[in-house]
């Protein structure tokens, strides 16, 4: 697991801004209090894939080279340092300009199974070289622990302890995409 070296805003108070019904966390403006993100490839299992983030124009771009030797194949981002509460809100809202690859949004509450951390994860899709607007509802994220799909226990909106971005598509080589904002409604 290594440090991806800039911050991110995730303010849920009252002074986090609001768009048209979308309250922003993450703006990747630099602020001083945005928590830390961290880059975990699948070499955490002998996999060979590398992924990692820089901020650019405003913009987080998270990108790499996605690898199925040795049993590998996922890239990821996380930021773990904040406590989220999504209650009342239906799910996040980005802004991310693609590669036409199929992404996750991954969050973690305090669930557990074998004393490890429960993944909850979402679909979202691309377009190639176009910035779009993405939706992933909250009832559609699904519970997993390392690679393996679970049958629960629900998402707590109450208790995110962690947001993050996944490349998992089955498909090796290089990976790009540009995310401008992200924000739930």
């Amino acid at each position: 697991m290594s440090c991806v070296c800039f911050p991110l805003v995730t303010s849920m108070g009252a002074e986090a801004e609001e768009v048209q019904g979308i309250r922003m966390i993450s703006e990747f403006d630099g602020s001083e209090n945005e928590p830390k993100w961290f880059s975990v490839d699948d070499g955490v299992m002998g996999g060979l894939s590398k992924g990692g983030a820089e901020l650019k124009d405003g913009s987080m771009v998270f990108s790499g080279k996605l690898s199925l030797e040795n049993n590998g194949g996922f890239s990821s981002l996380r930021t773990g340092d904040r406590k989220y509460d999504f209650t009342g809100k239906s799910g996040f809202v980005l802004r991310v300009k693609g590669d036409g690859r199929t992404y996750k949004l991954r969050i973690e509450t305090d669930a557990r199974f074998n004393g490890s951390e429960i993944g909850y994860q979402a679909d979202f899709e691309t377009e190639a070289g176009k910035f779009v607007e993405v939706k992933v509802p909250f009832d559609t994220f699904k519970p997993g622990w390392r690679g393996r799909k679970l049958e629960g226990p629900p998402l707590d909106l109450s208790k995110v302890e962690e947001m993050g971005l996944v490349l998992a598509d089955g498909k090796e080589g290089a990976f790009e995409i540009k995310v401008d904002w992200i924000g739930v409604e």
